[in-house]
């Protein structure tokens, strides 16, 4: 879907995309069946009868009863007649903002977000809380507040719409213990803590748990560029840059959940007594905030426009100098073992921020020797910020109500 001018999903404008449903045994027909017509509404947007039985080829007769059902349900919604035409005027069909909810938590080194996403994907109400590195048991309070505003908020048959919880959060939150100077008591409590497990009991909801940067993924790859592209890299900026997978329109998480892992890529032979450095120790948002605080500015302004502002322009474009060589080696890398249409960068920074670094790592492939391999296609993602908490959101939206349950659960076998 397209993002409107307030950051929120909105209904798509490009022409009608095909789906090729796959088959399910007959006892579960009916269920795959109406998923598929309300993954058809919800990549083409508001769609008469008559639609969606070419996109889905389903019969007419198949379509009205379970559009019938779905409307039943408060899944979808009828909207104005189309007139104009000849014969009957026909009647467009749209998802039902309120017909469920889910709740997307990204738990950051440095920030928590969560999101209550409505069944469109519209985020419908944003909390954020902002700290230098958090205790567990200060986030789980944190989001018990968050929880009690949502339930507030909600009309109780609204709250009993939620689907679940979808957790993002790095794999393993007191990583890099040194280089972020962390608190060795905290780190110990989060080696030990079971984030979903506390979260399921808080909320009395199902809750699944991501990596962080794979959640971004899983929200570019539904709402953002991913939905053009089948087989890309994933690279997204924050505290530590990281990324994810996408083959074949399928985010692969790998064997233990971390493929993607751009932050761990070498950039060069580690010499005698050293392991050499890594991309996420030139590339990563920390070294730009380190930049600004050396130079007794604001290291939050990493996130925002003034990173691009005259009195920060000159620490953030000596990152770049740095940042943009070093991710154009790790695509090179990459494509050197995976032939990808693309690779989509978002970051927690301005767009105009994204734009510059985008235009400085091509800039810096340009400097490197591609003989042998094709360079990929470097595109901006579209989410922003929101991409950890949305891709958290989707999870129990998509486990319920896609035909492909497991669009974002391909393990490496």
């Amino acid at each position: 879907m397209n993002r409107s001018p307030d950051n929120t999903l909105a209904e798509p404008t490009t022409k009608a995309a095909k789906l090729k449903p796959r088959g399910s045994s007959q006892g579960g027909m009916r269920q795959y069946n109406e998923r598929v017509v309300l993954q058809a509404i919800r990549l083409n947007g508001r769609l008469p009868g008559a639609e969606i039985a070419r996109l889905t080829h389903l019969t007419a007769q198949s379509i009205s009863l379970i559009t019938k059902r779905l409307l039943d349900d408060e899944l979808l919604i009828k909207e104005q007649p189309q007139r104009g035409k000849v014969g009957q005027p026909s009647v467009p069909l749209a998802l039902n903002p309120d017909g469920a909810f889910a709740i997307g938590v990204k738990v950051g080194r440095r920030s928590l977000d969560v999101l209550l996403v409505d069944f469109t994907g519209v985020v419908r109400e944003r909390w954020d809380l902002q700290y230098d590195f958090a205790a567990p048991e200060q986030i789980l309070a944190h989001i018990e507040i968050c929880l009690n505003k949502i339930k507030q908020t909600l009309p109780p048959q609204l709250w009993e719409r939620i689907q679940g919880i979808g957790v993002a959060a790095p794999l393993n939150m007191g990583g890099w213990q040194q280089l972020l100077g962390l608190d060795e008591a905290i780190v110990t409590r989060w080696a030990s803590f079971a984030l979903e497990d506390e979260i399921a009991a808080l909320s009395g909801l199902p809750v699944q748990s991501i990596k962080d940067t794979s959640a971004a993924c899983v929200a570019e790859l539904v709402a953002g560029r991913g939905r053009d592209i089948r087989n890309f890299v994933y690279i997204f900026v924050d505290t530590f840059i990281g990324g994810g997978l996408v083959l074949d329109s399928h985010l692969h998480i790998g064997q233990r959940g971390n493929a993607g892992a751009l932050g761990s890529l070498p950039l060069g032979m580690g010499s005698k007594g050293s392991n050499g450095t890594q991309l996420l120790n030139v590339a990563s948002l920390y070294q730009l905030e380190n930049r600004y605080l050396a130079a007794g500015l604001d290291g939050k302004a990493t996130s925002d426009e003034r990173s691009i502002s005259l009195e920060y322009w000159p620490h953030t474009q000596a990152w770049l100098a740095e940042t943009a060589p070093a991710i154009a080696l790790a695509l090179l890398n990459t494509a050197c073992l995976l032939d990808l249409e693309g690779v989509i960068l978002d970051g927690c920074f301005s767009r105009e921020l994204q734009n510059k670094l985008i235009a400085a790592i091509i800039a810096a492939m340009a400097e490197f020797n591609w003989e042998g391999v094709t360079p990929p296609q470097l595109l901006a993602g579209a989410i922003g910020s929101d991409a950890r908490a949305l891709g958290g959101a989707l999870l129990p939206l998509y486990a319920n109500f896609a035909p492909d349950r497991d669009l974002f659960l391909k393990l490496d076998s």
